[in-house]
């Protein structure tokens, strides 16, 4: 449940509902864990040096999870977040169960006693009351400031007892340790403490770690580092460095309650989260004040860190207290997500991703102020380099090609993608030479004029969306095509393409910055060749505008699904129909279907659907359908109805909402025209559907109810392309409804801004009393250059 249900009422009350959430929580989980294997990759490793990259964290054996006083404790800072530490306990059993060594360093001690002294005094007062007045008068009763040792006194038994009834929930046994400074300085105590932690693990208990703030005294000054070899442990941060190096942990979790490192205090103008720190990066962060609770602040923690990663453990420090991430926190950091601040003392030869998005930002904004000519010079340039370096380009293809057969990780067909030729990048040029020459007037153009008022004119013009991030699959000719039409359009891009095109990737954009050199726009377009997840990527929506995914349905559905707050443009599925009315040319009908099914069925525009209107069934016509798919070696499946014509059918459809690419196909039957317009709505994907009739009427019908991005009269599904339609190239098809819909060419890479001109115009002017009218009259636009 929410932190917050959890907060309120009683505490015992809230104890017993959190341990009846998670009885039912260990069942589901138990069933859940029982059907996966426990260790997915090697968790032991050689310690001495901690991980270079989040990626890595996945490989963490032995954990360390630092939960912080604002973590632990409520708003008031009296008494537990019972619901976040249920959702903190749910994570790491789930680790420990993996197979995973997992150890709590836990503050809310004195939290704790701090409620249950606080009621101790409410009740002793309220009775001695009583018995002096004779009534039970609970005002004006001042509760005495409760020292805080007696509080940690007070609090660590239950804190403890909280934490064993959390964790019996899941089948784990979890033991209380306390510590102290002298536990680590005294040789003797310090290897008692080691030989201690080693036997609870091997054992699969949960050490459950704690400063004994009982008899701990007061914190020295500035006493919690003091040099290399040395860690003093005046608090839970200091405690869980110490901890976690001499344990030799792998990987150290600290959770608080800002996201994690900002180069400046939370919540000031231009505070920037640090997605990865590293050792000599203190200058350029400011540090704030310390959080609420708790004797660390943020530069305690970092410190901390420091210590810990020059011991060789990994660090993230990360919100333990967000309602949304706080229930999967720990989880989503060991698995590698960009989640908080990583610390890591291995600094990329590149810029980070953060920052190639500023840079493309900037270099878009450079690119948009330029002449539309300067614009189309630099695609010129481009496709003139993809013919001049056709060599290069193909050498680093093959390289690729041999790579991915060699580790036979791709398909057919996608080998077939990502394949490049000399003709192939012929026709890329002239693509490209296509959108340098439609897009003189792209930007910057004005589509809408109106005199509001006596000197007073607005104009709507196209501007570009911003940044574009578009990610794509085994497909090395979309970057050129998506680059020119970004520099057509003035927008900034970043290129996320698969591994497998690594080395055509890589010579593709190097030829794409050389040719934005001319006008000193290379930073507008970059490639992305960090370690950067996808999901991650679709999470910086501070600095990404729009998402393109040029790729499978499932990369486009995963996309979708992790895109937060960014709009994503594009299709999960092309399956695209094709209905053969009764009154369809002979001649055309075998044409269109082998083109629709057979040129390449790969593509997201091939036919996946063929509809036979039920008159055609036993005809020559249909007889001739069937002889030419099964001459083209395709697989036929029928769906319900076309089986239920037949004898001996061809095995029927799993669904009617399937998007084969490859040489198979589904045949279903329909009485009417508009029957097929029906089934295309209710199994279709709203890509491309085509009618093949001789009838003007019924074709007429057909394309103006059936509502896809491309409906086609008589012409193959394989002319949904931006090239085919004269756009120069594509972006990408696009089946929402929105702007751009269909092939994406440069118009749908813009969008608008107004511009109002006055002279001194003001509101107040055109109220009921005031001086002047509205308008509102439709100005003459500006003739467009159609060369």
């Amino acid at each position: 449940p929410p932190a917050e249900q959890c907060e309120k009422g009683s505490d015992l009350q809230t104890v017993r509902y959190i341990l009846r959430h998670n009885q039912r929580l260990r069942n589901e989980s138990i069933r859940y864990w029982s059907n996966i294997p426990f260790i997915t990759m090697p968790l032991s490793r050689a310690h001495g040096k901690s991980f270079a990259h989040r990626s890595e964290l996945k490989h963490a054996k032995r954990i360390v999870v630092k939960l912080g006083s604002a973590v632990v404790t409520r708003g008031d800072e009296c008494g537990l977040a019972l619901g976040r530490l249920a959702s903190i306990v749910e994570q790491v059993s789930m680790l420990q169960n993996q197979g995973r060594e997992m150890m709590i360093v836990t503050s809310g001690a004195v939290a704790f006693g701090k409620q249950r002294l606080r009621h101790e005094i409410l009740l002793s007062q309220s009775v001695r009351q009583a018995l002096h007045s004779g009534q039970s008068q609970l005002k004006d009763m001042a509760i005495p400031v409760l020292e805080a040792r007696a509080c940690a006194a007070a609090g660590q038994s239950g804190l403890m007892a909280l934490y064993e009834a959390m964790f019996t929930q899941y089948s784990i046994c979890a033991a209380q340790i306390l510590v102290t400074n002298l536990d680590f300085h005294d040789e003797q105590k310090r290897r008692n403490l080691n030989g201690t932690l080693h036997e609870l693990l091997r054992m699969n208990i949960v050490p459950i770690i704690n400063t004994n703030d009982a008899v701990v005294p007061p914190p020295e000054p500035n006493s919690d580092l003091q040099g290399v070899n040395v860690i003093s442990v005046k608090d839970n941060d200091s405690l869980a460095a110490r901890l976690a190096v001499e344990m030799k942990t792998d990987l150290l979790i600290v959770l608080s309650d800002v996201e994690g490192l900002f180069d400046s205090p939370p919540g000031s103008d231009d505070a920037k989260l640090i997605d990865i720190f590293y050792p000599g990066d203190q200058q350029s962060v400011t540090f704030g004040t310390k959080s609420r609770v708790g004797m660390g602040g943020m530069e305690a923690k970092v410190k901390a860190a420091l210590w810990a990663l020059q011991g060789g453990t990994s660090v993230v420090i990360a919100n333990g207290t967000h309602p949304k991430i706080s229930g999967h926190v720990i989880t989503d950091i060991v698995e590698g997500k960009k989640v908080g601040t990583f610390f890591s003392e291995v600094k990329p030869a590149g810029p980070t991703v953060e920052q190639q998005g500023e840079m493309s930002r900037a270099g878009g904004r450079t690119l948009a102020a330029l002449q539309p000519e300067q614009r189309a010079e630099i695609i010129y340039r481009l496709a003139d380099l993809l013919t001049d370096q056709r060599e290069e380009i193909l050498l680093a293809n093959k390289k690729d090609l041999e790579e991915a057969e060699n580790k036979g990780r791709l398909a057919l067909p996608l080998l077939k993608r990502l394949s490049l030729s000399t003709s192939k990048l012929n026709s890329l040029a002239i693509g490209l030479r296509q959108i340098a020459a439609s897009s003189q007037d792209s930007v910057g153009r004005i589509i809408r004029r109106t005199r509001i008022a006596k000197d007073l004119e607005l104009e709507q013009v196209t501007v570009p969306i911003g940044v574009l991030l578009v990610i794509f699959e085994s497909r090395p000719d979309c970057l050129p095509q998506v680059s020119a039409l970004a520099i057509a359009s003035g927008n900034g891009l970043l290129l996320k393409g698969g591994k497998e095109a690594a080395y055509s990737n890589q010579i593709l954009h190097h030829l794409t910055q050389e040719a934005l050199s001319i006008h000193g726009v290379k930073d507008a377009v970059q490639l992305v060749n960090t370690r950067e997840e996808v999901e991650d990527l679709c999470r910086l929506d501070k600095l990404i505008d729009l998402i393109i995914p040029r790729g499978s349905s499932q990369l486009v559905r995963n996309i979708q699904k992790a895109a937060k707050g960014i709009p994503v443009m594009g299709h999960s599925e092309g399956i695209c129909h094709v209905y053969v009315d009764t009154d369809a040319s002979v001649e055309k009908v075998t044409r269109i279907i082998r083109d629709s099914k057979c040129e390449y069925p790969a593509a997201c525009n091939a036919l996946e659907t063929l509809l036979i209107h039920r008159d055609l069934l036993r005809t020559p016509l249909f007889d001739q359908i069937i002889d030419m798919l099964r001459v083209e070696q395709v697989k036929i499946h029928a769906g319900p109805k076309f089986a239920s014509y037949l004898t001996f059918s061809p095995s029927e459809v799993k669904s009617l909402r399937t998007e084969y690419g490859d040489l198979e196909c589904c045949i279903e039957v329909v009485d009417s025209v508009q029957e097929a317009v029906e089934h295309i709505h209710k199994y279709g994907s709203s890509h491309t559907d085509v009618i093949i009739t001789e009838n003007e009427k019924t074709a007429e019908f057909f394309l103006q109810h059936v509502d896809s991005a491309c409906v086609f009269w008589n012409a193959s599904t394989r002319f949904s392309d931006g090239y085919r339609f004269g756009l120069g190239a594509e972006v990408g098809i696009s089946t929402s409804r929105i702007h751009a819909r269909g092939p994406v060419g440069i118009e749908g890479l813009l969008t608008t801004k107004w511009l109002l001109r006055g002279d001194n115009h003001v509101v107040s002017d055109f109220s009921e009393h005031g001086s002047m009218k509205y308008l509102h009259e439709s100005l003459p636009l500006p003739q467009r250059n159609t060369n």
